[in-house]
């Protein structure tokens, strides 16, 4: 999957849109409680992603591969 566009919701969830024109939501709430993904609980850092087209990155350093995404995604 190659991600084409990256919007956060509400409850630490994400919007995601592929290139094949899927569009899903995704949430990150399962991954909050690990060290990595802790400082997300801020909804300041939880806003701050980039889209690698093939995984999600935050400013902080957390990250998601493009095939975690799709494996739990829930089309829209």
């Amino acid at each position: 999957m190659i991600i084409t566009q990256i919007e956060p919701q509400e409850s630490y969830r994400l919007r995601i849109s592929a290139k094949d024109g899927r569009t899903g939501l995704f949430d990150v709430s399962p991954y909050l409680n690990s060290e990595a993904f802790e400082p997300l609980k801020d909804d300041d850092n939880f806003i701050k992603i980039q889209n690698g087209k093939y995984y999600i990155e935050w400013e902080c350093g957390a990250d998601l591969s493009a095939d975690t995404i799709e494996s739990e995604w829930k089309i829209a």
